[in-house]
């Protein structure tokens, strides 16, 4: 027992802050030499992945790298979250693409830099959290309806072809694309490389032995250049220029389009976007160890101290990435030593081997990227929903459509705006049983009444109204929230029908309150509330009317 007690004491305190850099425990105790070998993996991940997704989002494939750069050297060097690693990520691509082809490349630094500016101010108010309040249908749905959009628009390049546009026109076009690249060999050729790589992804982890600790996409770049070396083959080649000339720090001019309207609406998009997408893949890599939670509040700073210096740069927007923080951990990461050194690789690599990015063919980038975009529709996600919540379902579907259909924004308002509408039903669950005993019509009502559950609540009444019965009884008790519509539907049923002369029974939620006297009543009265054994008050004791049977039953 003592031994146990012992191993369990700095267990416990490692999991306590640490100052300094690398000295956070995640689980056991690692070497220097692990941690090298693990920022090492994380490089070649992050290699292929930061190119790519410049290339998919029409910028020069520097500013990825840069982006790549920062998310390790900045991001990953302050307390946050222990293991995640950031970059340039896919599931951005497109609002970036959009964002450069509506205000041009100089305006994204801009748009960047108040986002990551926005981003510290969420942290520094402590609303890192608040990201996590918003449903998972809607963020599986975002996730998707990025995604989807995002293996359409690579289905060009990997054919060494430009895409249509839109979605909508990137998914109507694959037939005539798919033409087009069985009457060009070339074509054949780079699509055949975009396949190889995509089939890799999927299988790469299923090779025996410790060539799948190699990450795929590192494969499919090797085999990619060897093959695009070859004679008689032309497919294009990523064409990479000086790493600090693609440096563009916005002027007065950039920063004088923050009067347009659509610049803040395209601010406000990638701050939500980026930082919901940061704290719910921290969210994600926490599961995947047993070390340090997130800290959400300086995760969301560092995500924004990033960004803000990405933007001074003009580079692309950064977030974090499952790929990259799941490889960070398969490796046996435990510090942030390994995600920082990542960024150093990339810088070191870029400035002393430029060339060697110039030999990567295209479509094998674009692979890469197909891969990634169907990892974010995660399409198993859809019939799994279905089977667990159908309401979740479709908002979850709705949000995708929504986003494919129109922009992202657009969808994941409506998505939001979907999963609150559903919540509200929800929680305005109303019980209704009614029946009739001799005389009486009854109604006893519990749960929430709410507008939303009006139709029902008015149903059941008429009903009573309808059944003939000279007495009508409302039992309400069971109520726990009653809003004024449905309080004021009641209340105006019940004077209706006493009205008509039917005599009504009211047991009102809450705090119980005098009556009003009844209107045959020669002298005012009230009647005292009534006590905890009581169970009916609002009695209406007013006696029948004597041609009572000659009135047919009235629905009010």
């Amino acid at each position: 027992m003592s031994g146990a007690h012992a191993r369990n004491k700095p267990r416990a305190k490692s999991a306590g802050p640490v100052s300094g850099l690398g000295t956070e425990r995640a689980g056991p105790k690692s070497g220097l030499g692990t941690e090298i070998t693990a920022s090492l993996v994380v490089f070649l991940v992050a290699l292929p992945l930061c190119i790519g997704v410049a290339v998919a989002s029409g910028v020069p494939a520097e500013l990825g790298i840069i982006s790549g750069v920062i998310g390790g050297l900045v991001v990953g060097a302050i307390r946050g979250s222990t293991l995640q690693v950031s970059g340039p990520a896919a599931g951005l691509a497109a609002l970036v693409a959009e964002t450069v082809a509506e205000h041009g490349l100089a305006m994204l630094g801009v748009i960047v830099l108040l986002s990551g500016v926005l981003q510290i101010v969420l942290g520094l108010v402590r609303l890192g959290r608040m990201f996590q309040a918003i449903s998972l249908a809607v963020v599986q749905g975002m996730l998707a309806g990025i995604g989807l959009p995002l293996m359409f628009s690579q289905a060009y390049p990997m054919a060494d072809a430009k895409a249509p546009g839109s979605p909508i026109e990137n998914m109507a076009g694959i037939p005539g694309l798919l033409a087009d690249i069985l009457t060009d060999r070339q074509a054949v050729i780079a699509a055949l490389l975009g396949v190889v790589t995509i089939v890799l992804s999927f299988v790469w982890k299923k090779v025996p032995g410790p060539l799948k600790k190699i990450p795929a996409a590192l494969v499919a770049v090797g085999i990619g250049i060897a093959v695009a070396a070859l004679p008689g083959v032309e497919v294009k080649t990523l064409q990479v220029g000086n790493l600090l000339a693609s440096v563009q720090v916005p002027g007065a001019e950039e920063f004088a389009g923050l009067a347009d309207v659509a610049i803040i609406s395209s601010v406000l998009t990638f701050t939500v976007i980026a930082s919901a997408e940061s704290l719910f893949t921290a969210a994600a890599v926490d599961r995947m160890h047993s070390g340090p939670r997130t800290r959400y509040n300086t995760e969301l700073i560092a995500q924004g101290t990033g960004n803000t210096l990405a933007g001074l740069l003009g580079a692309l927007p950064i977030t974090a990435v499952v790929a990259r923080s799941s490889a960070n951990v398969q490796a046996g990461a435990r510090t942030r030593l390994s995600r920082t050194l990542h960024g150093l690789w990339l810088l070191g690599f870029a400035l002393l081997l430029p060339q060697v990015l110039a030999l990567i063919p295209i479509s094998v980038l674009a692979g890469v990227l197909v891969h990634s975009g169907w990892k974010l529709f995660a399409p198993e996600e859809f019939p799994k929903m279905w089977r667990q919540d159908r309401g979740e379902f479709v908002v979850m579907t709705v949000t995708t459509l929504v986003i494919v259909a129109t922009a992202l924004l657009e969808g994941v308002l409506v998505g939001l705006a979907a999963g609150i509408v559903l919540a509200a039903l929800r929680m305005s669950q109303t019980v209704i049983r009614q029946h009739v005993e001799e005389d009486t019509a009854k109604v006893v009502m519990a749960g929430n009444a709410t507008f939303l559950r009006l139709p029902k609540v008015i149903e059941a009444l008429e009903s009573a109204a309808a059944s003939g019965k000279p007495r009508i009884r409302l039992d309400l008790t069971g109520v726990t929230h009653l809003d004024h519509a449905c309080r004021s539907q009641v209340e105006e049923f019940t004077a209706q029908q006493r009205g008509r002369g039917l005599r009504v029974e009211l047991l009102m939620p809450g705090p119980a309150r005098t009556a009003d006297p009844a209107p045959s009543e020669a002298e005012p009265h009230t009647w005292p509330a009534p006590g905890p054994g009581v169970e009916w008050f609002y009695l209406d004791t007013r006696p029948l009317p004597d041609d009572y049977a000659e009135h047919p039953p009235l629905v009010g």
